[in-house]
């Protein structure tokens, strides 16, 4: 049976580290730039000022995905508060059937009750999830470019 949570470092930080690592395997473009060495210490900041948040499926109390989100009021639109999403993840042995998308209605039902307006999500091309995101009725609205200095 799967469980949908709200979640703090302090909680998933054992849990979490194989699957990010199996998510940086899965996604990263630039191994060589950017190795995996998450900074524990700024996600505490981040969840210290209330800017984290980490929901989390489970099966059986064992961790098969997560949707980490920074929010910031929007420096853009004053009065509008905004979650970029960090990283998100679903086991590979999950990914057929509902679970991905009740994770994504559970995350966007949780930050719209915190007050947040907006939800962007970056997808990588090395796995894209456009068919999810149009399910969910996001909008596609901007393309992004990378190039290493």
């Amino acid at each position: 049976m799967s469980s949908y949570q709200q979640e703090f470092i302090s909680s998933v930080k054992n849990d979490i580290t194989d699957l990010l690592q199996k998510d940086w395997s899965e996604i990263e473009h630039r191994k060589d730039i950017r190795p995996f060495n998450p900074d524990w210490d700024a996600y505490e900041a981040l969840e210290q000022a209330n800017m984290l948040k980490i929901f989390t499926v489970r099966e059986n109390d064992r961790l098969i995905g997560y949707h980490v989100n920074i929010v910031a009021p929007s420096l853009h639109s004053k009065g509008v508060s905004q979650a970029s999403a960090d990283v998100v993840y679903l086991h590979p042995d999950y990914r057929k059937g509902f679970t991905g998308y009740k994770l994504f209605k559970f995350a966007e039902k949780c930050l719209k009750e915190d007050g947040v307006n907006i939800l962007h999500l970056t997808a990588t091309e090395l796995n894209p999830i456009g068919p999810l995101m149009s399910k969910l009725q996001y909008d596609k609205i901007e393309t992004k470019y990378e190039k290493v200095l």
